[in-house]
């Protein structure tokens, strides 16, 4: 089977893999190369009880969390890179009573939902994290949560995509036709005809139709900082209510994330970057000393619901969307890959589907 695949963000790139891995033939087509939309300011948070979030998101995301494992292990063997991959928990702190009183509610949640957490008060919150700020006064401790290093991620994607031969062409997607026993992408080198289309192409998604397609994914700004220490400033993901924190073991640490609704205007701003240093070092002082690397912005891509499209178009039989996934394309790439491989190979329809149907968009 023939199988187009447009966009090569981390979504993109993890279902072209597991196509390829289940012995379709694929492309991969995106105009800015791999991992440079929304992967590129991503700091790849595996986490999904660090917010407050509706119960079909949690389904989802606790069903993705559960193959990361399997998912970054075969990632090692297929590609012999190493991923900077930690499962060591997040904490997240509060810095007055307001926060420690919905940290507390948060954690009682949590536990009637049989979710593993440790609510600590700020002498124990300081021990397990000491470069914590001393204005400290609870802290939650989620020991599933993680992190993966998405640039190493995509580069591992890419190269596990180039041992299996699938081509990454980088031309712009102008026209997309479905025909009766196949579709054809127009691209800006040529027509490409193939079995079957899959769109993960994220903010980009529904432009690629022109103005008849609905508008069923919105582009969010996040702005993200990257510094470097000598050493790890703490050993796993520390988040606030103004930013989380995200130590790479190699010193790096990631500093996000903006939420602002500008269009498509994917830059940084200096009003941007300058909240989230403030953020950053009122959470752990040491930060002040970081040498600053660079800020980067993404645009997530964002539907009505904040659950992504996967699966069959209801207007294009051989076209099939992975997108939408908003914040969270990293951490859900294992289910996305797995959902549309099983759909689109074996007509296999499994039960998560039925929570990111694209019909219920117009798509």
């Amino acid at each position: 089977m023939n199988i187009t695949v447009v966009g090569a963000g981390v979504i993109g790139c993890a279902v072209a893999r597991e196509l390829a891995s289940r012995g379709a033939r694929v492309q991969l087509i995106d105009p800015r190369g791999a991992g440079r939309g929304a992967t590129y300011a991503s700091a790849g948070i595996l986490a999904p009880h660090i917010e407050s979030q509706s119960s079909s998101f949690l389904r989802l995301a606790s069903c993705s969390l559960s193959m990361w494992d399997e998912f970054i292990q075969r990632l090692h063997v297929d590609s012999g890179q190493r991923v900077d991959y930690d499962r060591s928990g997040t904490l997240q702190v509060a810095l007055d009573s307001t926060q420690a009183a919905a940290l507390e509610a948060m954690a009682q949640s949590l536990k009637s939902s049989h979710v593993a957490c440790s609510l600590l008060d700020a002498r124990e919150a300081r021990q397990l994290e000491p470069a914590l700020t001393s204005s400290s006064m609870t802290a939650l401790l989620l020991p599933s949560h993680g992190y993966v290093a998405s640039p190493l991620l995509v580069a591992a994607l890419i190269e596990v995509l180039s041992r299996t031969g699938v081509p990454l062409t980088a031309t712009r997607v102008v026209h997309l036709h479905d025909g009766d026993h196949d579709a054809e992408v127009m691209t800006e080198g040529g027509a490409i005809r193939s079995d079957a289309v899959v769109i993960a192409a994220g903010s980009w998604s529904t432009e690629l139709f022109g103005t008849s397609a609905p508008r069923a994914i919105k582009p969010i700004r996040g702005q993200l900082v990257r510094l470097t220490l000598d050493q790890r400033p703490a050993s796993r993901v520390v988040w606030s209510d103004d930013c989380y924190v995200v130590p790479w073991r190699d010193g790096t640490v990631l500093v996000g994330a903006t939420v602002e609704d500008v269009g498509f205007a994917e830059h940084t701003t200096a009003d941007g970057v300058q909240r989230l240093l403030k953020a950053a070092a009122e959470l752990m002082p040491l930060l002040r000393e970081a040498r600053f690397e660079d800020a980067r912005a993404g645009l997530r891509p964002k539907t009505a619901d904040e659950l992504p499209a996967i699966g069959r178009s209801s207007t294009m039989p051989h076209v099939f969307y992975a997108a939408g996934h908003y914040r969270n394309g990293v951490l859900l790439a294992p289910l996305t890959a797995a959902l549309v491989a099983d759909l689109v190979l074996e007509g296999r329809e499994r039960p998560e589907l039925a929570l990111v149907r694209p019909d219920r968009f117009g798509l």
